[in-house]
């Protein structure tokens, strides 16, 4: 391992100004070569003291920049057409060259090292696309595969009813399970409500004078007695 200091935010590295240990071969054909960092040496963390307030300047208004071209892409849908089978799969996978090209048809401005595939693409369907553009600035877009043109609007108006379709589903779930809440809500609402004048009922009833029913049978012992 070897120490470099940063000279820009790295995705799960760091941030300017770190110094950090990394593999002498990471550092060797990536950070150095790209100029993200330098070899942490006394002259160069003295050199980036010097530096410190430019880069730092330079770094926001990268992050500026990455803001700007997210707007732009934001709600971008692409089309790709691709020979597959019957049963869908591709003759060969999607690639982000296949993404930048598809992004510049419809004016849109991508570099391949900005594309992020959260799964490889081998089949006809619709796909989120990841586009990093910045180690703080990302946007998903959408990918829709198809055979043709034709077959690839017919996919995305299938796939929009399907996700449509499992929301009223789960809509309905979400209202069925509320109803039924404020049902057991209200059935132990009356319950309470049943219980009190119960209760209250009891209370009376044990509180009431003895009744000429109640005082018959002393009246004739009493007189038994006589």
């Amino acid at each position: 391992m070897i120490e470099v200091i940063l000279l820009e935010r790295v995705d799960r590295l760091g941030a300017l100004g770190d110094v950090v240990k990394v593999r002498p071969g990471y550092a060797r054909n990536f950070l150095l070569p790209q100029k993200k960092a330098l070899r942490a040496t006394k002259s160069n963390i003295l050199s980036f003291e010097a530096r410190k307030a430019e880069l730092a300047a330079k770094a926001d208004l990268a992050k500026a920049e990455a803001e700007k071209a997210k707007k732009k892409l934001e709600g971008l849908s692409l089309r790709i057409v691709r020979q597959a089978s019957e049963a869908g799969q591709l003759y060969g996978s999607v690639t982000a060259r296949d993404v930048v090209d598809a992004a510049t048809e419809k004016g849109a401005t991508l570099e391949r090292r900005f594309v992020e595939f959260a799964q490889a693409i081998k089949s006809v369907g619709v796909y989120p696309v990841r586009i990093k553009l910045h180690p703080d600035v990302s946007v998903d877009i959408q990918l829709v595969v198809g055979r043709s043109a034709e077959d690839a609007e017919k996919i995305l108006k299938d796939d929009r009813k399907a996700k449509q379709a499992a929301a009223e589903v789960k809509e309905a779930g979400a209202l069925g399970a509320e109803a039924e809440g404020y049902a057991e809500k209200a059935a132990e609402k009356t319950a309470k409500k049943t219980k009190k004048v119960t209760d209250a009922l009891d209370a009376a009833a044990d509180d009431a004078p003895a009744t000429e029913s109640d005082d018959a049978p002393k009246a004739k012992k009493a007189k038994k007695k006589a």
